[in-house]
């Protein structure tokens, strides 16, 4: 499903990822764990399109992502990856079924349509009671959840977590992890998670580690 290869990236003459080769097959949880500066979030960052190689390839479903052009590229992201960040990043105007269908409003599909399938979703993450509430008016856990949905709308293969449980406390950060896996069985989702947390890095099918811009173990 995914293969990495030879990446490498800089920022000046910091070298932050020197070489990575990395495969992830699909319906796998893999956890990247390492200290600050590893380069973990910037091989996140690759994985997901948003930041460009210097040079290497990431081919995603059979598709070098590298090579695209920016709307090609933009499109496929939509398509097919989720992304779960630290801190949610709800737009805080909008309620939480309206920043669930966001990214499938950006797919062009219909409105309705994306609706029942947001409704769907909150109803499956237990968030039917918050479907008409804004960020503020939910708790930390009950923001990561509708995050959660919203990465799940358009039906992409990969999830994206940086840090997903960073800003939550133990019970919410049981919850998110157990989440996680609940839905790679129903969905068959493949989920590569960057964490400081080892709770959630053990409970990955595999544990990827990197120092200094490597994968060591």
């Amino acid at each position: 499903m995914i293969e990495i290869n030879n990446i490498h990236k800089s920022y000046g003459t910091v070298e932050v990822l020197k070489g990575i080769n990395l495969t992830i097959g699909k319906g796998e949880i893999v956890s990247i764990v390492g200290k600050s500066g590893a380069g973990k979030t910037t091989l996140l960052q690759i994985l997901g399109s948003l930041l460009k190689t210097d040079r290497g390839s990431v081919n995603i479903n059979g598709v070098d992502i590298t090579k695209l052009k920016e709307k090609a590229l933009a499109k496929f992201r939509n398509q097919n990856l989720g992304f779960v960040f630290q801190s949610h990043q709800l737009l805080p105007e909008f309620t939480a079924l309206e920043n669930v269908i966001i990214p499938a409003l950006i797919a062009n599909k219909n409105r309705k349509q994306c609706e029942e399938r947001a409704k769907e979703l909150i109803e499956y993450l237990n968030m039917s009671h918050r479907i008409d509430h804004k960020p503020k008016e939910m708790s930390g856990g009950e923001q990561q959840r509708i995050a959660v949905a919203r990465s799940l709308v358009n039906n992409p293969d990969i999830i994206l977590a940086d840090e997903p449980s960073g800003n939550l406390d133990t019970h919410n950060k049981e919850e998110l992890h157990k989440l996680f896996f609940d839905l790679r069985d129903k969905f068959g989702k493949t989920f590569i998670v960057v964490t400081h947390d080892m709770t959630l890095a053990k409970m990955a099918d595999r544990v990827v580690t990197m120092q200094d811009g490597l994968i060591v173990d």
